[in-house]
């Protein structure tokens, strides 16, 4: 068995390398080509469209939530621990320089966010209770005209639902336990939870998100950003070392080991394409069941869930572990860290450890709640209605047995899963990226969506 699991580890390592890198860079690359960079263009109209419109209900359009609910609810599995603990690791191993390949890598991924979610919306279709669902499953099945490719998408998200939300109970599990809470009443508290809210359908799911994700996003961007302001004398010196070694190579200094510029390069392309699920194909299964006039008004807030994710909660662990110097002291084995001691050495152990640790825990109870609805929109395309209850109840049981211990097994396979979804998605975006370019051209060139087209 270690030598089997050996192997799969081995063969996600290779996968997860520049194979995964490239697709999701150059696919990001490709469709923004396509569509002529409009994320750069449009940039101040999409915040206004989006931030300037979160608490306005939809004017008309069908759906069965609201925009700011969708994206809300599409966040949550986006921000998790990653968010706090990834962020260092990459800093620690690319050097400063790896937070410019971040931002970098959101501002291109967000291309291939807002594709899937045009996508999404064109191709959603109502399910046997009377709610919209779509995503990448549906339109590699008619939009590509490839039903043996969406089978395909759903069946591995279905089955990569099950490991995944396992790892995640883990980060709960070993916080419970630093206050000598047995793994099982954690997991089991995590299962009914998640449970209670999984199972009053998208409707209780998006009212939980649209209060939650506010919350914990605000609580820990106010903490990240007090520390930030105290330190704020490092800043520029900090903002010259990311924008220098993105394209230099950065010599050992402190605890830092130092970093090529290729090493710059991969780990903060490789956090920024992590870190908000572009081309992963999650998205619209959540926006498909939006309110909205028209598909591209809604995949507007794929972008905001990427300035949100990458641009707003990654940038700011960066400032944090930066600004205070503890990425030159705190060796790379103890990255993950960083963001607890910085936020300690200013509100002291208990109130900069709670907030992180806080933070952490609702950023995963959220993931796990969201990527249940996910595992369930599968199984309902592939089976129906009745069998998405039985996986849903599974995806429970995974839960409980996550932390219980048991399925660890599993894990080696979760990035292989990852990927058997990622590139029939990214596929499916390519070859259907002039349909996305049509939608886009129509809604900027109509006057009755894009004021200013009326001058054109």
């Amino acid at each position: 068995m270690d030598s089997f699991v050996n192997f799969i580890v081995n063969i996600s390592n290779w996968i997860w390398g520049t194979p995964m890198l490239v697709i999701l860079f150059g696919g990001g690359l490709i469709l923004s080509f396509s569509l002529g960079f409009f994320q750069f263009k449009y940039f101040g109209y999409i915040c206004k469209e989006t931030f300037g419109k979160m608490l306005k209900k939809p004017e008309k359009g069908e759906g069965t939530v609201s925009p700011f609910q969708a994206a809300t609810a599409a966040l949550a599995s986006t921000i998790g621990a990653s968010n706090i603990v990834g962020v260092p690791v990459a800093i620690a191993f690319g050097g400063p320089g790896a937070v410019f390949w971040m931002w970098i890598t959101a501002l291109i991924g967000s291309a291939s966010k807002f594709s899937e979610i045009v996508l999404g919306i064109k191709y959603r279709q109502k399910n046997e209770l009377g709610e919209f669902v779509g995503g990448p499953q549906y339109y590699l099945d008619k939009g590509l005209n490839m039903p043996w490719l969406g089978k395909f998408f759903a069946f591995f998200l279905m089955l990569e639902i099950i490991p995944s939300v396992a790892t995640q109970t883990v980060s709960v599990v070993q916080t419970a336990a630093t206050l000598n809470i047995p793994n099982w009443v954690s997991g089991a508290a995590v299962a009914i939870l998640v449970g209670i809210v999984v199972y009053g359908g998208i409707q209780r799911i998006v009212q939980v998100s649209e209060k939650l994700v506010p919350f914990m996003a605000g609580l820990y961007l106010l903490g990240a950003l007090v520390i930030t302001i105290v330190n704020i004398g490092e800043l520029p010196s900090i903002l010259v070392l990311i924008f220098k070694h993105a394209f230099t190579p950065m010599a050992a200094i402190g605890g830092f080991g130092g970093a090529a510029i290729s090493q710059a390069i991969s780990r903060g392309v490789a956090r920024g394409t992590y870190s908000n699920e572009a081309g992963m194909g999650t998205a619209p299964i959540a926006h498909a069941a939006a309110v909205t006039d028209h598909p591209v008004r809604q995949a507007f807030w794929g972008i905001f869930e990427i300035i949100v994710d990458t641009l707003m909660v990654c940038s700011m662990t960066a400032m944090v572990v930066l600004t205070t110097g503890l990425w030159k002291t705190v060796p790379a084995s103890e990255a993950a860290s960083m963001p607890a001691r910085a936020f300690q050495s200013l509100l002291g152990y208990n109130l900069g450890g709670g907030i992180v640790t806080l933070s952490i825990t609702l950023f995963v109870i959220s993931t796990i709640i969201v990527i249940v609805f996910y595992g369930e929109k599968q199984a309902e395309y592939l089976f129906g209605t009745k069998f998405a209850q039985v996986m849903k109840f599974v995806y429970l049981v995974a839960i409980f047995l996550g932390a219980y211990g048991g399925i660890e097994f599993l894990y080696s396979f979760l990035d292989i899963l990852l990927a058997s979804i990622i590139i029939p998605n990214m596929i499916g975006l390519v070859l259907m990226r002039n349909q996305v370019k049509e939608l886009k051209d129509d809604f900027f060139n109509n006057p009755a969506f894009y004021p200013k087209a009326r001058a054109k």
